[in-house]
């Protein structure tokens, strides 16, 4: 009622229990400037947004406790807004040569306007038979690098909506992606991956192997509990529309994710390494 709020986050942190004062209505925080007033960056470190202080908030891809990530949010969360952020973002400051995405989107709408990015190496892909037939490639190629013992160029493989595709494509998919997620950091492959239901039998799989979790508001306690891998994150009181959580080794941090216009993407594809 003092916060004049509808709902707000309460958590522990330490020895202390935090209240989050409500994010108040501001303008969009957009990606193209932030990424202009970052310089450059270390390699394959993607932009993710600001946090409560309004600091730029990174995450290098490679690190040891980053590995892969999950982004998970109901609809209206901005869960597939924010992966085009990572992947636009880190496409601005990596090169093809060192860099390559592969784009995974059953619903055909999430990433098709990546497709024109020159780190993306085929066309988005939509359709189940084809998804399999390219994490199977891509589970090959990292057989290759480990044999070579090579792990560049980086890859992203993203996936929107990994519930439908794993619910769509059975165990040949499931197999594929546990694989790339307990396998390929090594071999320089890494998942990003969105779902709008974080159930325990979708996270229960591949827990271990998404030590990374930026969460968006979720329907409820036990989604937030899931999404988050943690009791009492308090994603269920996150406001949608990009604000997230990002959890990593137990703790959380709040942020404001930033957003990429359809005019700024195509600019940010113009001026991205050839």
């Amino acid at each position: 009622l003092a916060l004049n709020a509808r709902a707000t986050r309460v958590y522990r942190k330490g020895s202390l229990l935090q209240v989050d004062v409500p994010r108040r209505q501001a303008d969009p925080v957009r990606l193209r400037p932030l990424c202009a007033s970052l310089g450059d960056l270390p390699a394959f470190t993607a932009v993710l947004g600001v946090d409560e202080s309004g600091a730029p908030l990174l995450l290098r891809i490679p690190a040891s406790d980053v590995v892969h990530t999950l982004i998970a949010g109901t609809t209206g969360s901005g869960k597939t807004a924010l992966a085009r952020t990572i992947l636009v973002s880190l496409a601005r400051f990596n090169s093809p040569a060192d860099l390559s995405i592969l784009l995974i989107d059953p619903k055909r709408r999430g990433f098709a306007g990546l497709a024109r990015l020159p780190h993306v190496r085929h066309a988005v892909i939509d359709d189940v038979q084809a998804a399999v037939k390219h994490l199977d490639s891509v589970v090959e190629m990292m057989e290759e690098r480990d044999r070579r013992r090579v792990n560049r160029p980086l890859m992203i493989v993203a996936v929107d909506e990994l519930a439908d595709l794993l619910q769509s494509g059975g165990k040949p998919v499931e197999s594929a992606l546990a694989r790339l997620a307990q396998r390929g950091r090594e071999a320089g492959i890494h998942l990003v991956a969105c779902t709008q239901r974080p159930t325990a039998n979708l996270i229960g799989s591949m827990k271990a192997n998404f030590p990374t979790r930026l969460v968006g508001a979720v329907a409820s306690s036990d989604e937030a509990r899931y999404a988050s891998g943690m009791k009492g994150s308090g994603a269920e009181k996150l406001e949608g529309a990009g604000d997230f959580l990002l959890v990593v080794r137990g703790e959380t941090i709040r942020f404001q994710a930033a957003w990429l216009s359809s005019d700024n993407l195509e600019t940010m594809i113009e001026e991205a390494p050839k």
